[in-house]
């Protein structure tokens, strides 16, 4: 006989966040998680195709989330859950697909936390050459778990803090080499590749925007969802395109770019070319650069761990991971795990396999995402969406179709890390049937109560 088992959330006691995240939050949270691309990881996307071509590249990854936070939306606020893709795919396609989805995502935030900490490491090591890269990334992996721990509110008011202060360097950094700017710096050879350099490039593109989808993480633990994730994504998207775009087309312009494409510290080289490498600003600003990469650092952290708890929470992880600390009220296990992952990584690869990876960890979510929005659209018409996608079905079914050509790109250019992302994928699929998950029932959960808030609602 077919084995039947719920997972239920009533009477979790231990499984309970609080409900304190407010707009302004989630804006910070959103520009926090993804500002660090505007600080390095992007340059490295002129090494596969030039400046120009990094442009197109550009250009259509910002159509493909334009279209698809318009869209995602629409889940997230329909099914508020921690889980986030993970939660959306299981209900509109089941345990397999929440399988993928969930993988996929865990991918994507828990390796670009060590992607950040090795550029971390580099700023530092840029202003003190005495210090090392590596020390340095676990000295803030150590420390970052140790905030999150202590409480998501405090988190979340040092995202608010942190992300102003990024945002305000960036816009700094702007008005300094916006006046060296010259237009033949920046179309200098400017496709080396042809048109094959635009489509190497889309995952470092991908990186400008990457991980703005982790809002629906701490999607429980928001104040009226239905109405303020709304406000979060789109100022937050709002923000980080203009962003993007200035910081990539200006730096292009101030030299030859093929001398920033393989750093881990792009803008502090670019402002000790404008000023001098010797000037007290240039030394500064590099400092101050420790903001944006320290927003993100936080940020995925937060996301990913609420991912590990989610999954842990519906059985597909190890129970213990889905504890919530009795005083602080956050999943520590969950945190801690995430923290072990970011150390592996860290003394296994290098920032660019771990960008790779963790992007495409971020395309195979999204493919699933608009996916299951389609499905539901299908399956359940009478469904709650307090915030419908934007011109459906066009916006999703361009973001999907983007998705699967940044997916089918990285696959073809980086295809040793892309065999490891999928044998990753069929190990976890095995073990999931070895187990009997597939033949678990999730119930009585926010992934099927379109009605629940949150959690703590369940309780």
């Amino acid at each position: 006989m077919e084995k039947s088992q719920e997972i239920s959330e009533n009477g979790a006691a231990g499984q309970q966040l609080k409900k304190v995240l407010k707009p302004v939050h989630l804006w910070a949270i959103a520009v926090g998680l993804v500002i660090s691309g505007e600080y390095f990881g992007w340059n490295l996307g002129w090494g596969a195709a030039g400046t120009i071509g990094f442009l197109i590249a550009t250009l259509l990854v910002t159509v493909m989330y334009v279209t698809f936070i318009f869209s995602y939306t629409e889940l997230t606020t329909s099914i508020p859950h921690a889980g986030g893709a993970f939660a959306y795919a299981y209900r509109a396609m089941g345990p397999f697909a929440g399988l993928i989805a969930g993988y996929a995502t865990l991918i994507d935030f828990l390796f670009a936390t060590p992607a950040i900490a090795f550029s971390l490491g580099a700023y530092l090591h840029f202003l003190h050459p005495q210090i090392g890269v590596l020390p340095s990334a676990l000295f803030f992996n150590v420390v970052f778990i140790i905030l999150n721990i202590s409480g998501v509110k405090e988190s979340a008011n040092f995202s608010v803090f942190i992300t102003i202060l990024a945002v305000f360097e960036l816009l700094v950094y702007i008005g300094i080499i916006g006046p060296s700017f010259k237009i033949d710096n920046f179309t200098a050879n400017p496709m080396p590749f042809g048109w094959s350099g635009v489509f190497a490039g889309l995952p470092f593109a991908v990186w400008f925007y990457l991980a703005i989808e982790g809002v629906a993480m701490v999607a429980e633990e928001v104040k009226d969802p239905k109405k303020n994730i709304p406000r979060g994504y789109i100022s937050a998207l709002i923000t980080l395109v203009l962003l993007a775009l200035s910081v990539m087309i200006l730096t292009g312009g101030i030299t030859d770019w093929r001398k920033l494409t393989s750093i881990d510290y792009p803008l502090p080289e670019a402002i000790g070319i404008v000023l001098g490498k010797a000037s007290g600003l240039t030394k500064v600003f590099a400092s101050i650069g420790l903001f944006g990469l320290i927003a993100s650092f936080h940020g995925t952290i937060l996301a990913s761990s609420r991912q590990v708890f989610a999954m842990a929470r519906a059985g597909y992880l190890p129970k213990g991971l889905s504890t919530v600390n009795k005083k602080f009220k956050t999943p520590h296990w969950a945190i801690l795990a995430g923290g072990v992952i970011s150390f592996i990584a860290l003394f296994t690869g290098t920032t660019g396999q771990i960008i790779i990876l963790s992007v495409l960890g971020a395309v195979v979510m999204y493919v699933m995402a608009m996916i299951s929005l389609f499905v539901l659209r299908k399956k359940e018409p009478l469904m709650q969406r307090p915030f419908p996608a934007i011109f459906y079905p066009v916006f999703p079914a361009v973001a999907l179709v983007i998705a699967v050509v940044c997916m089918v790109a990285i696959v073809y250019y980086n295809f040793t890390i892309s065999l490891i992302f999928f044998a990753g994928l069929i190990l976890a699929a095995a073990i999931f049937v070895m187990l009997g998950k597939h033949k678990v029932k999730i119930t009585n959960d926010a992934l099927l109560d379109e009605t629940a808030g949150g959690i703590s609602e369940l309780i």
